[in-house]
Order: C-alpha cells, then structure tokens, then sequence
C-alpha cells in the first residue's frame, strides 16, 4: 500500500515539474482584479470627456460620422495610456511577489514565450486601432480592441494559466457583439475590460493563490 502512495506522489511530483517547465503558471488573479478596477476608472473617465465635456447630449456609444477634436483624442490616449501603465505596474508587483512566494524566476523562457505571444496581436490590434483612428472609423474602435485583446490572451494562454483562455473567449465574443451594437461600445468596452478582468481574476486568485 505504502509503495501505491509512494508510486502516486511521484507521478503527482512527475507532473508538477513538467507543468511547471512548459508553463508560466505564477501570473497573479489580483493582477486581473486592479487592471480591471483601473479599465473602469478609465472608463468613467472617457465618458465624461466624451459625452459631458466635449459633444454633450449624445446617445451613449462611440460617435459616429463626428471626427473628435485633437484635444478629445489627446485625451483619450492619456487616459488608455495612464489606465495601461497603472495595470501592467500593478501586474508585475503582483506577479512578482507570487513568484518569489514559490520560489521561482519571473524571468525564463516561459515567461518570454508568454510575452511573445501576448504582444503580437496585442500590438498589432493596437496598430489597427490607430488605423481606425486615422480613417475616422472609431465606431468600430471598441469591438477591433476587445477583439485582439481576446486573440492575444488565448494565443497567450498555452503558456501560462489555462483559464485565460476562457477570458481570451469572452473578450472575443463581446468584441463581436460590440461590433453590432455600436451605440453601446463605451459600456461594453467597460465590461470586457473592467468587469470581465474582476470576475476572472478573482476565480484565478481563489482557485491558485488563496490557498
């Protein structure tokens, strides 16, 4: 019997190894949690600017057929730009301290896959952005970064955390559905980029980390 647990652990050791040399598997659910608390404040601030200060009195949504003024695009970008900075800094804190915590590098060649394939569509997605921008397109902005955001997760998601690639799903499925109901872009960027990242980060931090 003694030699049946001891086969068992070995294997169950076997398999943690090999999970852990193919796999970033110390990325942080709280992470998930500020980043989407920021995308929300980010959020509330783009309406204001949008809706209030600059084109009062529109329907909710992005604005179609109105080229923004420089000032409002300015704006924005500081906005996403400020809402990106605080979420990747607040990841890497997170994700350091869950790595130090297991005693292992934040810095190897899983993590740089998982970089690698994170970024590619996320920086093409971003380049494409500007291109809607350029060709005053922006009614579609919202679905186009929901959508390569989701692409960049999934493609992302064989090296790290398999339950990204439920996120990387969702965001997809809400970018396309974004993309049919324009008038309501603003609200659904806000819940494929605050509320989605809430709900899946908090199922990361109890499923792994609260332990």
């Amino acid at each position: 019997m003694k030699a049946t647990e001891k086969h068992l652990q070995d294997i169950s050791e076997i398999r943690s190894i090999m999970e852990r040399s193919s796999s970033f598997l110390t990325l942080s659910g709280l992470s998930g949690v500020f980043a989407g608390f920021f995308a929300l404040l980010g959020a509330a601030f783009a309406y204001w600017a949008i809706y209030i200060k600059y084109i009062p009195n529109r329907e909710i949504g992005i604005i179609n057929n109105i080229p923004p003024s420089n000032e409002l695009i300015i704006l924005l970008f500081a906005d996403a730009f400020i809402v990106l900075a605080f979420a990747l800094s607040i990841g890497f804190v997170f994700t350091w301290r869950n790595t130090k915590r297991k005693g292992l590098k934040i810095w190897d060649n899983n993590s740089k896959r998982l970089l690698i394939n994170l970024f590619i569509p996320l920086i093409t997605g971003g380049l494409f952005g500007l291109l809607l921008i350029w060709n005053n397109h922006i009614e579609i902005l919202a679905s186009a970064t929901l959508i390569f955001y989701g692409l960049a997760l999934l493609n992302a998601s064989k090296y790290t955390i398999h339950n990204i690639r439920f996120l990387g799903i969702s965001e997809i499925i809400l970018g396309l559905i974004t993309g049919v109901f324009v008038e309501y872009s603003l609200l659904f960027w806000a819940i494929g980029f605050g509320v989605l990242h809430i709900i899946y980060g908090a199922l990361i931090y109890f499923k792994y980390e609260n332990k």
